[in-house]
């Protein structure tokens, strides 16, 4: 028996072009209870990174796969597919890299690999949608003598952040921050300060402020106005934004802010032709605002959630829903007064008539730095087998 023991060193989640590094330990474990431990042998192990694609047959006409040669492969056990026994489509992946060939342990002995590889640029992000899905997946495959190949799946996030694949860095290292006692190979050197690049973009990107008025208005005249900051965020942020009734006609009864992601699958790929669009609301304000001047609302973008991201079969984009319900009547005819004795009594009207009316206001979600996101990532750093 042989443990195979896979370790994300920085966490499950990474930025599309940085290098995703894995530990590989394998392990001849020395059990208390065994009287006749002997040497194992493993044949080879290798490890590869692949994207899978999962569609919705209800909602995506899909082109037939030519992923054909692989179901024949999957058969032979000799042959290491990472997607082997998966559902959906292999849309991306990074060559086979070999770990070792000819492994032996001896009782109590174990041996560790460490896989890197630069995830691709060009990839789409993870995503989990009701009509499509994107999964990542880094596959060890490993060999006992004589026995089937067995594999080791480590499942990640992936974040895509747009422009950071076209960045130059500058010719003059000087202006770069570096460590003089340590030699870095260029490729390391660019790589290392990937991250950093990427927070600095997100920061100037989602750090502008400048004052966005709209006013709130019906067929019957004028409600209020809505004020909001900045319209681009990162994912973790809270998106907040004020109302001002004061300056209304119309008396506006209540008010909700839905925080939502609307996944569009394109035309060419439409089950049939028009089908609507699927809509996931994140986050919710609801507020009862009669004879409420002002007001306001805070709804956090979650962590787990996906920026927006367009490929050739899906696009996703987020914005915020606005519903109002206002009064078809004047400010005054929404109380009545119950009582005609001195100590006054006010209630509100048993019915009234009112309108509704709702509003979309399109904002711009962007990643944000992977070492966050992986503190509320659904997947664990570390994944093992036994063989």
């Amino acid at each position: 028996m042989i443990e195979v023991l896979a370790k994300l060193g920085r966490g499950p989640v990474f930025l599309a072009g940085e290098v995703l590094e894995c530990v590989i330990t394998f392990t001849n474990p020395l059990s208390a209870s065994s009287t006749s431990a002997s040497s194992e042998m493993l044949a080879w192990a290798s490890a590869q990174i692949h994207c899978q694609f999962h569609a919705s047959e209800n909602r995506v006409a899909l082109p037939p796969s030519d992923g054909s040669k692989h179901d024949v492969q999957a058969e032979n056990e000799t042959v290491f597919v990472p997607n082997r026994g998966e559902r959906g489509q292999c849309i991306l992946s990074t060559p086979p890299k070999i770990l070792f060939c000819d492994l032996r342990l001896d009782p109590g002995e174990s041996k560790s690999y460490s896989y890197c590889e630069t995830l691709p640029v060009d990839g789409p992000p993870s995503f989990r949608g009701q009509s499509v899905k994107y999964v990542y997946k880094l596959t060890i495959g490993c060999q006992r003598v004589n026995s089937p190949i067995k594999l080791l799946r480590v499942p990640f996030r992936v974040l895509v952040l747009h422009g950071l694949k076209d960045y130059q860095f500058p010719q003059d290292e000087a202006v770069a921050p570096s460590n003089p006692f340590l030699e870095e190979e260029e490729g390391l050197k660019k790589d290392s300060r990937l991250a950093d690049l990427a927070t600095e973009l997100l920061m100037v990107a989602t750090s502008r402020r400048s004052l966005h008025l709209y006013n709130i208005s019906n067929t019957r005249g004028k409600v209020g106005t809505f004020c909001i900051f900045k319209t681009v965020y990162k994912i973790g942020e809270d998106v907040i934004g004020t109302f001002n009734f004061s300056e209304g006609d119309i008396p506006c009864l209540q008010f909700s802010v839905s925080l939502q992601t609307e996944e569009s699958i394109q035309e060419e790929f439409q089950r049939r032709r028009g089908q609507p669009v699927s809509f996931t609301v994140h986050a919710r304000h609801q507020e009862s605002c009669l004879h409420t001047a002002q007001s306001s609302f805070s709804l956090p973008i979650p962590l787990s959630s996906t920026p927006g991201f367009t490929t050739n079969v899906v696009s996703l984009k987020w914005r915020l829903h606005f519903e109002f319900v206002t009064s078809g009547e004047s400010a005054g005819t929404c109380l009545v007064r119950g009582s005609q004795s001195e100590a006054v009594t006010w209630t509100g009207v048993e019915q009234m008539e009112v309108d509704t009316f709702s509003w979309d206001l399109p904002i711009k979600v962007l990643p944000t730095n992977p070492i966050l996101a992986s503190y509320v990532s659904q997947f664990s750093s570390t994944n093992s087998i036994t063989i």
